[in-house]
């Protein structure tokens, strides 16, 4: 009991800090950002709000500009189901991808799905400086 009020006592705290340290979000043309926009519609961030690795997904995801919807997977709830029916684990961070084929990928690991938003959403660093 005494390790699950500390977790999430520092989960919170996590959470806080988090609040008051957002990176700047990245600027593109209207244009560009409204094709971004559409493609983060094919985005779901399954997740718990106080995981130190989810914060860095969604902190990537803020610095990025790319609104994704958060998906909370705690336990009991139907996203959690979901969750291990169709992505295998109840692993989280997860990304799930919606492929223009109809097909869904199932992304797990921080490191990984920053990988992947990097590929699909970073600026190139000449448009960057502009």
């Amino acid at each position: 009991m005494l390790v699950k009020a500390l977790r999430n006592g520092l989960g919170m705290l996590i959470v806080f800090a988090n609040w008051l340290t957002l990176p700047k979000k990245i600027g593109r043309p209207a244009e560009a950002q409204q094709k971004v926009d559409e493609q983060a519609r094919r985005l779901q961030l399954y997740q718990f709000r106080a995981c130190p690795f989810c914060v860095k997904v969604r902190r990537h995801l803020h610095r990025l500009n790319v609104p994704v919807a958060a998906v909370e997977a705690s336990a009991g709830t139907a996203a959690r189901e979901v969750l291990v029916a169709q992505g295998g684990k109840k692993q989280v961070p997860c990304l799930r991808i919606e492929q223009e084929d109809g097909g869904v990928q199932w992304l797990y690991e921080s490191s990984a799905i920053i990988a992947y938003l990097d590929e699909q959403f970073a600026v190139p660093a000449q448009q960057a400086g502009d």
